[in-house]
């Protein structure tokens, strides 16, 4: 994957080639002061929404009984304020109300899929500038659109291409998960058909399988075949209740793309092995509730640091996550690992008191 095709599957470079057969867009230049915003790691206070207008005033008392203790005001209150931008508010307010009040928000590359739990309709749908702040300011793939998009790359001698950074506002549709997939396209050529939540079993897919299939060749070879700017790529594709298939997005042909039901291994190869498909492209898709996995997408709702501690990824959280033990903010319970005297001798050399009973079959954290 080179970085000049990383460039050609930005939203503003294929929205025009492929406009006809996509959801209607509004495509809007982001101020540089906003990027600085997205990625300040600062306190999160959302800007851009009419309930957020006011500070926000946060409350450090730790009980009722502490409210005849008088501290001071630099002890107890903290005061956060939101930066503004009138002008790109006004622009987006306006972008927001051509598209029928509600849209879908995304950067030249990225929705904040893994951000939806934050939003209080665990929804993408937004309809102000702070909706859209808050999914942003909360995404790991946004962060990722602003700060590493080339990091996959092969030729990461050649110096990265200037991105003028775009906010991308999508009318909003509600789109069935059954009904989107993901294709892969090599030397032009459509090898590979992949269910696009595959998380899922959806039984409509296995009744429907030749009829899905072949509408996305047709749609493939009547619309996007030889008209992008590439010979390998990746689309997604969603096949709405009357059959008609509309393109969603365009990604790039490597392992910055989640490759779901294949292997980049075997895509790569161009040579994708399907049994159940004699001809044309290779389609899976999941065949039954046994496979049914948890979405990928749940592992971004818990803090950085439990992910990086449950996997061991992570010595010095480990040693933090020990002394937090000893000092009694956290305790493990219900376990019966063997691991325990090794544990424990290790939560003595960094001084920490090592947990007195186990019990049960898993370690369970405790937060005091």
């Amino acid at each position: 994957m080179k970085k000049e095709q990383v460039v050609h599957c930005q939203f503003s470079v294929w929205y025009p080639i492929f406009k006809k057969h996509t959801i209607k867009s509004l495509i809007l230049p982001l101020p540089q002061n906003v990027i600085d915003y997205l990625l300040d790691d600062g306190t999160l206070v959302i800007s851009g929404s009419d309930h957020n207008s006011q500070p926000i005033q946060t409350n450090n008392s730790e009980s009722d009984a502490e409210e005849d203790v008088q501290w001071s005001d630099d002890e107890t209150t903290a005061i956060a304020t939101a930066p503004e931008f009138p002008e790109f508010a006004s622009t987006v307010l306006e972008a927001i109300n051509a598209l029928g009040g509600c849209v879908f928000p995304k950067l030249n590359w990225s929705a904040p899929r893994d951000a939806n739990w934050i939003a209080l309709n665990s929804s993408l749908e937004c309809r102000s500038l702070g909706d859209v702040f808050l999914l942003f300011k909360s995404s790991d793939f946004i962060t990722h659109d602003l700060t590493q998009a080339f990091l996959q790359c092969s030729d990461q001698d050649s110096p990265d291409p200037v991105i003028s950074y775009e906010l991308v506002l999508r009318k909003w549709a509600e789109l069935i998960p059954g009904g989107e997939f993901r294709c892969f396209v090599k030397e032009n050529k459509l090898i590979a058909v992949s269910q696009r939540d595959h998380t899922q079993y959806y039984q409509h897919i296995l009744k429907q399988e030749q009829h899905i299939s072949q509408a996305i060749q047709d749609f493939f070879s009547q619309h996007v075949q030889y008209r992008f700017l590439d010979e390998d790529f990746v689309f997604d594709v969603y096949r709405d209740s009357q059959g008609r298939v509309w393109l969603i997005d365009l990604n790039p042909f490597g392992e910055v793309t989640d490759s779901l039901l294949f292997s980049w291994d075997e895509l790569m190869s161009g040579e994708v092995v399907d049994h159940q498909q004699q001809d044309g492209p290779a389609f899976r898709y999941t065949t039954s509730e046994v496979t049914v996995q948890p979405s990928p997408c749940l592992s971004y709702r818990i803090p950085r640091d439990f992910v990086d501690l449950s996997a061991g990824e992570d010595a010095y959280k480990l040693i933090d996550f020990l002394k937090l033990v000893g000092s009694g903010v956290c305790t493990l319970e219900n376990t019966t690992d063997k691991n325990l005297n090794a544990v424990s001798k290790l939560a003595k050399k960094i001084a920490c008191t090592p947990v007195q009973y186990w019990a049960g079959a898993d370690a369970k954290v405790l937060i005091h």
